[in-house]
């Protein structure tokens, strides 16, 4: 199996990557180095995530130490709601690649399909879900902006050379096609919650007939949900007997048969982590393969099992009713 999944350009995104949700802006520096020195090339942020300026950080010091070249790297980021009116899409990008430390990203995704009121960066960085966090009760506030607007927008900085690839992250098929109706640059990228809880076996299908690669965010499924509330401990995949059986026949740990699975179902994955160990553990999976009945069986664990779902936090956190999933 080869490392890297090729998109309908011919650009090559590896199967792996590093996700800097919820990753500390004091340890991201050291722990973009770290990534590097054991293998790492890909690496998935957002403005969203309140660390972009530490992950610039980490890579420059990494690119000035000669530990790899720009080129090597593949960097994503993400647009992030408040800015999807056309006006807003290029200052917001042009924060993001400051923060970075970079000229170009390799890929820049819609974060969701979901259009909030502006928030001038210079007034709150990043912006977060709701419009005023100083009310009694903060609330989210929509913006009529029509996602084709958005997507235009991003157009025209690929003509400029600005970003390399273009896609959108939480579409479901019904987005997409839409989308694709109105697109003169095709997504080239879907990235989606996905894990044995989730597999989402139609979405998956449906892009790969239109050529669009999916990277899984929370490959590992509950685990980065339980430290939030929006998961319990006993959620995890991990336990589950069929991973355990299966990790002790190929001799791994069931995070890495849970990962294979990912990876092997022609999907990028980007598992988060601080510790060393475990930045090794999660990018040693290619040499070991799971048998066709070794993947329908974790397949068979989906519980449509959707742990990061606006129409459910955006209610009990921001006092917001804000659905995307039926």
């Amino acid at each position: 199996m080869t490392e890297t999944l090729q998109l309908a350009n011919g650009a090559k995104l590896p199967k792996v990557g590093l996700g800097f949700w919820k990753i500390d802006s004091e340890v991201v520096p050291s722990i973009v180095e770290e990534a590097i020195d054991v293998g790492y090339r890909h690496f998935d942020c957002a403005c969203d995530y309140g660390n972009e300026d530490a992950v610039g950080r980490g890579l420059s010091a990494s690119l000035n130490s000669g530990r790899c070249q720009r080129d090597d790297l593949w960097i994503t980021s993400k647009l992030w709601n408040t800015y999807h009116a056309p006006e807003h899409v290029r200052p917001a990008l042009q924060k993001t690649l400051t923060d970075l430390q970079l000229d170009e990203l390799d890929l820049y995704l819609i974060h969701f399909p979901i259009s909030l009121r502006y928030v001038p960066i210079e007034e709150r960085y990043p912006p977060g879900w709701v419009f005023d966090p100083d009310q009694q009760n903060p609330k989210m506030e929509f913006a009529s902006v029509p996602i084709l607007e958005t997507w235009q927008a991003m157009e025209e900085l690929v003509d400029e050379g600005l970003i390399k690839n273009i896609g959108v992250c939480n579409f479901n098929t019904g987005l997409l096609a839409d989308l694709l109706n109105g697109a003169r640059i095709r997504p080239a990228v879907l990235q989606i919650e996905r894990h044995p809880y989730l597999v989402q076996e139609k979405l998956l299908k449906y892009c790969h007939q239109q050529e669009i690669a999916v990277t899984g965010f929370s490959p590992l499924g509950a685990l980065s949900y339980v430290p939030i509330g929006m998961a319990g401990s006993d959620d995890s995949v991990l336990g589950q007997q069929v991973v355990q059986e299966i990790a002790k026949r190929h001799d791994r740990t069931p995070a890495q048969v849970v990962l294979r699975w990912g990876v092997q179902s022609e999907t990028a994955v980007i598992p988060k982590t601080t510790r060393r160990e475990r930045l090794v553990e999660n990018i040693s999976i290619f040499d070991f393969e799971l048998s066709e009945e070794e993947m329908a069986a974790i397949s068979g664990l989906d519980q449509h099992r959707r742990f990061n779902d606006p129409g459910d936090f955006g209610l009990e956190a921001f006092n917001t009713f804000c659905p995307i999933y039926d």
